[in-house]
């Protein structure tokens, strides 16, 4: 059986490793466009941060390599041009002309290709970079150690974010500019909003609800103009807006496509026999949402090629290529983003009804040495509490609660299911009562009746229509709280639910402390006591993390306190 694979790094490299461990007799060849076949693509911003100071460590394998270990034949430096599926071959450009390869079976693993959005000037400037690619990273560290000074960061995705993080790492005034109204968009707004908060902690200025309409190149630097008319001046301008499947290669070859991205079965057969593809130039179908999209994630890529390998040499025990819940994780600064499953902004535009929890637990035990918060939101169907999503925000912890709840969903579980797993715990790194726990807690009391809930962006529906009642501490309130909202610290309500009997005058009453769990407890006073309430989730810590720069105009001090 002779196997052609196009494209190395996750998706392409996983299948051929894997095609070779189950089968010793197969003719593997792979053929990779670029000079390098396998390297770490997400460590890229970290080379150019300096923190990966060696750019041999970013090749995991070379051609030498892989023949030696796993007899691969690997081709860098050949561009398949066309695909001939009836004639099962390719056409293939190298530097000494055209050749033409024949296969019995064929995987395609192209890729994808940073996105060249319309700005006047883009092509015309040696300062503006990708980072996609070994050779991205070499050129713009490259820049870095010349003494640059000031950097544009274009697009505030993941890999934005990272490339913004590692340039003012090294002392550069840094610029990130993002489209959407936030930073990196698949979080949900108040997730995004400590993240924006910490990047301009670093000194990073972050514009947001803007883009780059022009690049003048100029003698000494580069001016970006941005939408609103701004300019911002720059040595080295990184463009980071997003990819696009890597497909265009393969336009007359009769494949089936979704958006340019390759369609395929869940064993990863295209609508060509005896053909397959893998990895960012596919379609997936989301695990939650049902939404057909691409997915440029490297663990999706690589469980991909092995599966289609399992099934290229033995199908009758070869298991589907499950649909991705794009679980992924970032470092701002001091912070972690991660996230799983799906977001608010999804769920809606698939009409999916759910709660929306929010919790800010401690990391470990609170009396350990180093405590500090990790802003958790997790989304839950409706009716069953089955989890669809969840995000987490810290300094600390945040990966572990992201990855135990990705694994929780990948296996069903509901809401109250949380409560009951046995998580590892000492002082150290956790608490007896779980982050996750928590939230299977809290969850189950909302889906029982025994807590109601609401939310910071319907602040203003509430002010208008209920009494909000503040229950913290009055060192609490003096930081801030909502005009025309009852102070009674929840330790004193159950003496004083006369005067909220007063001051609702038959109105609900929404109640709200730092967190939502002192609330969450007058909450259930009030029910007892015959009042409609409900608790806002995630306190004051998430209502400003909503409002964002709007806090000042919203929050005031009380003009008196107790």
């Amino acid at each position: 059986m002779k196997i052609v694979v196009v494209g190395g790094v996750a998706g392409g490299m996983s299948f051929a490793a894997r095609a070779r461990r189950l089968n010793e007799s197969a003719e593997i060849i792979v053929l990779e466009r670029g000079p390098y076949v396998s390297f770490a693509n997400c460590g890229l911003p970290y080379y150019v941060s300096g923190e990966i100071e060696d750019r041999a460590k970013l090749l995991v394998q070379t051609p030498e390599s892989l023949a030696a270990s796993l007899n691969l034949d690997v081709r860098t430096g050949h561009d398949v041009v066309s695909v001939d599926g009836e004639g099962r071959r390719l056409l293939v450009r190298t530097e000494t002309g055209e050749e033409s390869i024949d296969y019995d079976r064929l995987v395609l693993a192209p890729g994808a290709k940073a996105i060249q959005p319309d700005i006047a000037g883009l092509g015309q400037s040696s300062r503006v970079h990708t980072l996609r690619t070994v050779d991205d990273a070499i050129a713009i560290r490259g820049k870095v150690d010349s003494g640059v000074r000031r950097a544009v960061v274009l697009g505030a995705g993941f890999i934005g974010v990272e490339a913004a993080e590692g340039l003012a790492m090294n002392a550069l005034e840094t610029t990130l500019v993002e489209l959407a109204p936030q930073v990196l968009p698949p979080l949900d707004a108040e997730q995004a909003s400590l993240v924006e908060s910490e990047l301009k902690s670093m000194g990073i200025a972050v514009r947001t609800g803007v883009a780059a309409t022009e690049i003048r190149s100029g003698a000494e630097a580069d001016t970006v103009v941005l939408s609103d008319g701004s300019e911002l001046v720059a040595d080295v301008v990184v463009l980071s807006v997003g990819v696009r499947p890597d497909t265009a290669f393969l336009a007359d070859s009769g494949l089936e496509m979704d958006g340019g991205a390759l369609v395929v079965d869940e064993h990863g057969r295209t609508s060509l026999p005896d053909v397959f593809a893998v990895g960012d130039a596919t379609v997936s179908t989301d695990a939650v949402t049902g939404v057909r999209r691409p997915v440029a994630l490297a663990g999706p890529a690589n469980r991909a090629g092995r599966l289609v390998a399992d099934f290229v040499m033995r199908p009758e025990t070869a298991r589907p290529i499950p649909h991705p819940l794009g679980t992924a994780i970032v470092r701002a600064g001091n912070l972690t983003a991660a996230m799983t499953g799906a977001n608010r902004r999804s769920l809606v535009g698939a009409g999916i009804s759910f709660h929306t929890l929010h919790l800010h637990p401690a990391q470990h035990a609170g009396y350990f040495p180093g405590t500090s918060q990790i802003h958790l939101t997790v989304h839950i169907r409706q009716g069953d509490g089955l989890i669809l999503g969840a995000q987490a925000v810290g300094a600390d912890g945040v990966d572990k609660r992201i990855d135990v709840l990705a694994t929780a969903m990948k296996g069903g579980a509901l809401i109250g299911d949380l409560i009951d797993l046995d998580l590892s715990y000492s002082p150290p790194y956790g608490q007896a009562k779980d982050a996750v726990n928590l939230a299977g807690m809290v969850g189950s009391n909302v889906l029982d009746g025994t807590l109601s809930l609401w939310y910071a962006e319907d602040l203003d529906g509430v002010r208008d229509s209920a009494l909000i009642l503040d229950t913290r501490t009055d060192g609490e309130v003096a930081t801030g709280m909502i005009p025309g909202a009852l102070h009674v610290p929840h330790t004193e309500l159950r003496g004083r639910i006369h005067e909220v009997r007063d001051a609702a005058a038959g109105r609900p009453v929404r109640v709200m402390c730092a967190s939502g769990v002192r609330s969450a407890i007058a909450h259930r006073v009030l029910v007892q006591n015959g009042f409609d309430s409900a608790s806002l989730s995630g306190g004051m810590l998430t209502l400003r993390a909503v409002l964002g720069e709007r806090v000042e105009e919203v929050l005031t001090a009380p003009a008196n306190v107790r």
